[in-house]
C-alpha cells in the first residue's frame, strides 16, 4: 500500500513539474514590465508600502539571500527565466516592484488568495508557493540576491 501511494505521489509530482516547467503557454509574469500596473496594484497585499533600495546592492545581504535561496527556493525556482515548479527569477526585479516581491515572500498565502497577478501565476504553474516563513531581514536579503542576479550591482 505504501509503495502504491508513493508511486502515485511521485507520478503526480512529476506531471505537475513537467506541466509548469515545460509549458509553451505564455507566462504573463515573465513578460509584463512592472510599469504596466498601477502603483497600488503592483505593491501586492501586505505590510510593505515603501521600500528604499540601496545602490549598489548590499553585498552582505545578497550573500545571505543566496544562502536562503539555496535552502528554501532553489527546488522550485531557477535563476534563469526557465520555469520549474515556480517561475524563473531572471528579470523579476524589473517586472515587479520591491514592495510586491517582499509582500509576496512574507505574505504568500494572502497574496495568492487576493492579488490578481499572484492568482494568474497559479493558472500557469498550478502549484501554490508554500509560505517559507521568512523574517523581514531574510526577505530583504532574498530581494538583494534577486537584484544581484538581475545585474543591479
Amino acid at each position: 500500500m505504501k509503495r502504491t501511494y508513493l508511486f502515485v505521489v511521485l507520478i503526480l509530482a512529476g506531471m505537475t513539474i513537467y506541466s509548469c516547467g515545460n509549458s509553451q503557454q505564455s507566462n504573463d509574469d515573465n513578460k509584463k514590465p512592472a510599469t504596466t500596473a498601477t502603483p497600488a496594484a503592483d505593491m501586492g497585499v501586505g505590510s510593505y508600502k515603501n521600500v528604499e533600495l540601496t545602490h549598489p546592492v548590499n553585498a552582505e545581504m545578497a550573500e545571505k539571500g543566496q544562502t536562503i535561496y539555496g535552502v528554501k527556493c532553489l527546488a522550485c525556482h531557477k535563476l534563469t527565466a526557465e520555469k520549474v515548479v515556480g517561475p524563473g527569477w531572471k528579470g523579476v526585479t524589473e517586472r515587479r516592484t520591491p514592495e510586491y516581491i517582499l509582500n509576496f515572500v512574507t505574505n504568500t498565502d494572502e497574496m495568492l488568495d487576493k492579488d490578481p497577478n499572484a492568482k494568474a501565476l497559479l493558472t500557469v504553474c498550478m502549484v501554490r508557493m508554500p509560505n517559507q516563513h521568512l523574517t523581514d531581514i531574510e526577505a530583504r536579503s532574498v530581494l538583494e540576491f534577486m537584484r544581484k542576479n538581475d545585474g543591479k550591482n
